[in-house]
């Protein structure tokens, strides 16, 4: 096996990461420092900044996260963090992407450092639809230049689908799915347009959704959903 696939099993990275670590003189085998491309078999002995490391079996979770959570696996301010909602038994694991600290919704979180570089690497355009509420009415025609790509931060977002759900004089809901995810890039679109997010909620990751889950809810993966996501 290559190194990095080795590495990439273990959990340490993406294969893409885990040739940086390779560069950077971080990893040994059998006490020699490692060489991308080099195939290594069960009995040698890997180690990362001198910690012996080896293929554990990947965990993958799915979880509703509330409002009020970040999405890192520490913070230095203290605030919560999305691994927090796990059971305590669960060993450090790092969640896909991010949803930021006023958003909610479905969020993968697994040990698997090869998968999450296919679901949040740009050029794999990876599927997200949310739930977006908006103060006010709004039309569907108003929605077409989000649809069609709006200027934000200097740059023109990629097109979406987005449609009205309900609406009302008070507030106006949206289903929008877009293929990228840049900071805050779905409340600046609407600001863009003149509109305030009161709320932003994934709701689906391609096709996988949150169906069953309530806000904090967490379940594991199925190996179906696995392989289904290996495929996007």
């Amino acid at each position: 096996m290559r190194i990095n696939k080795y590495l990439a099993a273990c959990g340490i990275a993406s294969r893409r990461g885990c040739d940086k670590l390779i560069e950077d003189g971080k990893i040994t085998v059998n006490g020699k420092k490692a060489v991308i491309g080099m195939e290594i078999c069960g009995d040698d002995r890997v180690e990362i900044d001198g910690k012996i490391i080896s293929v554990q079996k990947n965990e993958y979770y799915i979880i509703n996260k509330p409002k009020g959570y970040i999405c890192s696996v520490s913070d230095e301010k203290g605030r919560k963090t999305v691994p927090d909602l796990l059971p305590g038994d669960v060993g450090r694991i790092y969640p896909v992407g991010r949803l930021d600290y006023d958003s909610e919704g479905l969020l993968i979180l697994t040990t698997d450092g090869e998968l999450a570089q296919h679901l949040t690497h740009p050029s794999n355009e990876i599927p997200k639809t949310y739930l977006v509420k908006i103060e006010g009415t709004l039309t569907e025609s108003d929605l077409n230049p989000i649809r069609s790509g709006i200027e934000i931060d200097g740059y023109v977002t990629k097109k979406c689908k987005a449609h009205i759900v309900e609406t009302n004089k008070l507030y106006t809901k949206i289903h929008i799915t877009i293929t990228e995810g840049k900071n805050r890039e779905i409340r600046k679109m609407f600001e863009a347009i003149g509109k305030n997010v009161i709320l932003l909620k994934r709701i689906k990751i391609g096709e996988i959704t949150l169906r069953g889950l309530d806000r904090g809810a967490y379940r594991t993966l199925t190996d179906k959903e696995i392989r289904y996501l290996r495929t996007l």
